[in-house]
């Protein structure tokens, strides 16, 4: 397979000095959604996620704990592989930046930037942040602080040094030639100021600690966290073996998600390491936002952290995935609160799709024997019906906007086809066709139950455990369920009996106190 029909999605690799909360399960989810929306529209899809291990900031939570800095990370990574189970995401593969196959694929970059003279030996002296990874400018301290508001300490040290500085321009010809390798746009003009600011080498090695990729030659120094972990992208797919298959096939559609706090990181060093090494530049760098709760910044010190496994134990796994993904542009900053995803969870799932579901499918159970009623006219007579053109229109739609990472649009096309089918069966009323024209009733039916085949198939990336119960339902062979059979080639057949059908999105009782 061709890199055209290739599609390689990352999530950064998640810091393991703390547990998983909701800022990684959003990232996780988003890429899990772009990941099983390729793979159903035919893509030979790479997904990758994993842990980053190593840094001072994993060296003193281990030392905090009393523990080998190996057995510290061992523990938490742990708790990250289980999060993609928990939340039901579909990783082709889950990286550890311990493991042997990154130490290589990170010693071998070090070595092709140093053959290009890209890596020269030099000292550092600056503003450190133990909390960030990150060394910060005198002009770019707030207070005394990084503009994250981590504390920052003096570190003079030997160091390697990145040429980065010989790569400014290069870097804003390539996002020329490119507009759409940084998203959103205002992340990108961020980038783009920042690059026009001028660059200066960067520091990518440290000798204070020992706990990372040794510098290859020079065992005193270990290599800065950012190179270290930035190079699991590449090492996942066969690095530093060009001629992998894999790396052939999957690098050049990379397409990389990240919080919007380490976007620099991504789209500024990463590409420069990239071109200097004589590598492509990722395809994308797409930086999301932060959530905030109930109105306030997450944080540890407030106690307002949100787990995960809590929300998903209280709420249900496709309802969290959906809330998370509907209820802010992706790009943007966001809050949650329990009450707007109570409303999500009983408006838009229960009421709208849910409803629509077990409404459509009891009447077919009542007055079909629970067989597929018959249209009565054929497939191009069938077509011309408006809720029917709506449904086979709808992937066409919903694509460009997935691929654009607009997940919230994505969602509210799907649900403005939800909103027609409810207007339809509302209008049509097929419970008074049944006394009436009980021809013109199947006929009404026939086409809701299309209408939700196509809502079904094309919501499985959001929805992946719902969908397929309402696809099952309809009796739809799983060899039936990709986006080629959208349409009518793949339509329900006629006399074709249905499972029973069940509540799909429960509500939640607001009369009730919630725990979470």
């Amino acid at each position: 397979m061709s890199a055209a029909d290739a599609f390689y999605v990352t999530t950064p690799i998640y810091y393991v000095n703390d547990k998983p909360h909701i800022g990684h399960a959003y990232t996780t989810i988003s890429c899990d959604v772009l990941a099983r929306f390729m793979r159903l529209d035919g893509k030979r899809v790479m997904f990758l996620t994993g842990t980053d291990e190593h840094g001072q900031k994993v060296a003193k939570s281990a030392e905090l704990k009393g523990v080998d800095p190996q057995a510290f990370t061992d523990e938490v990574s742990e708790r990250f592989r289980e999060l993609t189970g928990l939340l039901n995401v579909s990783n082709d593969d889950f990286i550890r930046t311990t493991e042997p196959r990154h130490r290589e694929a990170c010693q071998a970059l070090w070595k092709t930037l140093v053959d290009k003279g890209e890596i020269y030996l030099g000292s550092y002296a600056g503003w450190y942040s133990v909390r960030d990874e990150a060394f910060y400018q005198e002009s770019e301290l707030v207070n005394g602080k990084a503009p994250t508001g981590a504390e920052v300490e003096w570190v003079e040290e030997p160091s390697y040094f990145f040429r980065l500085s010989a790569w400014g321009e290069k870097l804003l010809a390539h996002y020329e030639r490119n507009p759409d390798a940084i998203q959103p746009v205002g992340r990108r003009n961020e980038v783009l100021s920042f690059i026009r600011s001028g660059l200066n080498d960067l520091s990518v090695s440290r000798t204070t600690f020992s706990w990372g990729v040794p510098v290859p030659g020079d065992p005193a120094h270990v290599m800065y966290v950012w190179i270290d972990a930035l190079t699991n992208y590449l090492t996942a797919i066969g690095y530093p073996d060009t001629s992998d298959e894999r790396f052939k096939t999957f690098w050049p559609t990379v397409h990389h998600t990240v919080g919007k706090d380490i976007v620099r990181f991504h789209a500024v060093y990463w590409p420069a390491f990239l071109m200097a090494a004589g590598l492509t530049p990722p395809r994308r760098v797409f930086a999301h936002g932060w959530w905030t709760i109930e109105g306030e910044k997450m944080s540890k010190s407030l106690g307002n952290t949100v787990d995960p496994h809590d929300l998903v134990s209280t709420y249900g796994l496709d309802q969290t995935r959906y809330f998370l993904l509907r209820e802010v542009p992706f790009g943007n900053d966001g809050d949650f609160s329990r009450q707007a995803m109570i409303g999500r969870i009983n408006n838009d799932l229960a009421n709208d799709f849910g409803n629509l579901v077990q409404r459509v499918l009891s009447m077919v159970t009542k007055n079909c024997a629970g067989k597929v009623p018959s249209p009565g006219v054929d497939a191009a007579m069938l077509a011309q019906e408006p809720l029917i053109a709506e449904a086979h229109n709808l992937i066409s739609r919903v694509r460009p906007l997935v691929t654009a990472q607009a997940y919230n649009k994505a969602l509210e096309e799907i649900w403005a086809t939800v909103g027609a089918a409810n207007r339809y069966i509302d209008r049509e009323a097929p419970w008074t066709l049944r006394k009436t024209d009980p021809d013109a009733m199947n006929r009404v039916l026939y086409i809701l139950m299309e209408t939700i085949r196509h809502l079904a198939i094309v919501v499985q990336p959001f929805l992946p455990t719902s969908a397929a119960r309402i696809l099952d339902f309809l009796k739809v062979d799983a060899a039936d369920r990709s986006f080629t059979a959208l349409g009518t080639k793949h339509a329900l057949l006629p006399g074709r009996e249905i499972g029973a059908p069940q509540p799909i999105f429960p509500r939640i009782d607001t009369t009730a106190k919630t725990e979470g």
